[in-house]
């Protein structure tokens, strides 16, 4: 560091904090280690008795903290990720400029991690987030960086796909096809409706066709079709999922044409679960753990749905870590464990 006369510190970077005492009334930091001294700023480090500053030197080839973060969050904002401005110390917080589908790069994000002297960090992927709400941060930990660091992200990044994104949701005409001749016959109600319903609200789009089938594969089979033929761009068939001989739907969605991605998945609640493609058209077989629990394989892949995004049999795989939920009294899902492969 090197100490100056305050009058000609304009535009030099403050090497240390500097304290402001105010007898009775104030006690603290005045201006932060790494602070750009400004023009208006002169007057006030005179009257708290600062007639030299230790400074900083910026030599050609460094950066500034503040001026490394805003390069890097330029570099890390995909569609859909804004970050804050001005930094603070270094720092910028990620935020979701939309409700969407949060795509992150971890193995890119580890590699640039691992480059140090730059920390990134971030919540999971493949979860719905809000707009506006904070999705990660990043810190420049020295003072002063070289423009080589920053480079050499740079580098790792130049043809490589952002390493936050988010995928906004799209609306989908949903088809909901109720399985079970208990409800068919009406001696009991149907509840599984009304969950379903409830879920998609969160997506913005509603159900345009609904049914109550009986158990019976070829009447599930039509009605799966009929859907498809009236427009459905999902499909949602609940009930009758496990391996009961009189539980018909997983035989009937099969007969149907799709194409099954996953019957079953490493997921508690939720091990029942089917999912498939009928023409490219989402199709889920739902068991009857989707009625009464909170939150369920379902919800872990829906959102990925909505964004648009094809579930291949090794996305589903991997939610074996990560995948049993905890039950807990207050359900926090998705800022939880919960799918977080």
């Amino acid at each position: 560091m090197k100490i100056i006369p305050t009058e000609k510190a304009i535009g030099k970077v403050i090497g240390h904090d500097i304290t402001e005492i105010v007898p009775g009334i104030f006690k603290g930091v005045a201006f932060k280690k790494g602070h750009v001294i400004q023009e208006n700023d002169i007057e006030k480090l005179l009257k708290i008795g600062k007639e030299h500053i230790y400074v900083l030197e910026i030599e050609e080839g460094q950066l500034h903290e503040d001026e490394a973060a805003i390069i890097l969050g330029k570099l890390l904002c995909g569609a859909g990720v804004n970050f804050t401005s001005p930094p603070s110390e270094g720092k910028i917080n990620f935020i979701a400029q939309y409700k969407g589908l949060l795509k992150v790069d971890r193995n890119l994000l580890e590699e640039v991690n691992d480059l140090g002297e730059i920390s990134i960090a971030t919540i999971h992927g493949n979860r719905s987030v809000e707009e506006e709400g904070l999705i990660g941060g990043c810190r420049v930990i020295p003072l002063i960086i070289s423009k080589e660091k920053i480079k050499e992200i740079e580098s790792i990044l130049k043809d490589a796909p952002p390493i936050l994104q988010i995928k906004p949701f799209q609306k989908l005409k949903t088809a909901l096809i109720i399985t079970g001749s208990e409800v068919y016959k009406g001696r009991i109600e149907d509840r599984f409706g009304p969950v379903i319903e409830e879920k998609l609200k969160s997506y913005d789009s509603s159900i345009f066709y609904k049914k109550i089938v009986p158990d019976e594969l070829d009447y599930i089979k039509e009605t799966v079709l009929e859907a498809k033929g009236q427009g459905a761009e999902l499909i949602i068939v609940t009930g009758g999922m496990s391996v009961d001989p009189d539980d018909k739907t997983p035989g009937a969605i099969k007969a149907s044409g799709a194409n099954i991605v996953t019957y079953g998945t490493p997921v508690l609640p939720g091990a029942m679960l089917m999912f498939a493609y009928i023409e490219g058209i989402p199709l889920f077989g739902l068991p009857g753990c989707v009625m009464f629990a909170h939150t369920t394989a379902f919800d872990i892949l829906l959102p990925r749905v909505f964004a648009g995004e094809e579930i291949k049999r090794r996305d589903i795989s991997q939610l074996g870590y990560g995948g049993q939920c905890l039950k807990c009294d207050v359900c926090t899902f998705p800022n939880c464990h919960f799918g977080k492969s």
